[in-house]
């Protein structure tokens, strides 16, 4: 649910007032009817989303695109007529039951078939609007590898460390005047789209990088990647507040280290941190962890995961 401008309602500002509104039944129905119009806003849209590229610099490349099903069945084809890919479409027909059916995120699957999570495209798109806008802010969850605010860094701009979900990486956004925001669950954000999410735009300005870098996205993945993640790990717990309480003293203890709360608990370690979280909606507690070594990120995972069985 979001205002005008696309200012998010959350937990800490609008929902509660709403709810408050609701219960009490202090509310009246208009006398002033609403009024409907109608509006074909695809090619604007179209337009606002290649303002983010330069279609002239674009190389021609094979590529596969899967709509799932959704609304990006109806936009996509317009836009593959203004760009020089040969495109094979998967499931352009918005005919199904498709999760993120909306398109509002976007994930990539490399030549050799593997997932690229979207920290990684969050610091593939980092590069990209950092070279437009020079010294900017970008706001990251603070799941993410930290290969994002190391890659931020490392074209000149400001990373900004962030709790997960729109609700607290908008208003980061806005605070900052952020250029671009990312997630690892593939939402992505941009300043110039009214801070909002669009895997649309994220996925034009990727495909403008591979166009011009003439790299397969593995490759361009390996130059900047050096580290090794664990995936979203979920386990059903009856308490989730007391499991990560009992995890983070149990942690603390074994190694000194307070854990950071600023989401669930985060210890970092340097060579290897993890990030233990709720679940909003079901009885799960969440581990993403990452290491500078496979061996290294097995065996704390291990570790982690053991603990969290002897303790839930």
């Amino acid at each position: 649910m979001c205002k005008s401008s696309a200012v998010p309602l959350s937990a800490d500002s609008g929902l509660p007032e709403i709810k408050k509104i609701v219960k009490s039944g202090s509310f009246k129905i208009s006398e002033e009817p609403g009024t409907i119009r109608e509006m074909d806003i695809i090619e604007d849209y179209i337009t606002h989303c290649l303002s983010f590229i330069n279609v002239k610099n674009l190389l021609p490349f094979r590529i596969a695109v899967d709509a799932g099903n959704g609304v990006a069945g109806l936009v996509l084809p317009k836009i593959f007529e203004k760009l020089p890919f040969e495109v094979k479409e998967l499931y352009f027909e918005p005919d199904g039951i498709a999760f993120d059916g909306d398109a509002d995120r976007m994930f990539i699957v490399d030549e050799l078939g593997n997932l690229i999570g979207g920290d990684m495209v969050t610091a593939m798109v980092s590069q990209k609007m950092l070279h437009d806008f020079p010294g900017s802010y970008i706001v990251y969850n603070l799941i993410c590898s930290k290969t994002v605010p190391e890659t931020i860094e490392k074209y000149g701009g400001k990373p900004i460390r962030s709790r997960v979900g729109h609700a607290f990486i908008k208003p980061l956004m806005r605070k900052y005047d952020a250029i671009f925001g990312g997630e690892h669950s593939g939402h992505f954000y941009f300043r110039d789209n009214w801070f909002a999410d669009s895997g649309l735009i994220a996925f034009l300005i990727v495909a403008e990088l591979l166009s011009q870098r003439e790299k397969k996205p593995s490759e361009l993945i390996a130059e900047m990647d050096h580290y090794y993640r664990t995936g979203e790990i979920n386990t059903r717990v009856e308490d989730r507040a007391k499991t990560l309480s009992a995890v983070a003293k149990f942690v603390e203890n074994e190694t000194g280290v307070k854990p950071d709360t600023t989401d669930g608990i985060t210890f970092d370690f340097g060579d290897w941190w993890f990030n233990l979280r709720p679940s909003n909606t079901e009885p799960l507690i969440r581990l993403n962890l990452e290491a500078s070594t496979e061996e290294l990120r097995d065996e704390k995972k291990k570790w982690i995961l053991d603990i969290i069985d002897e303790l839930k």
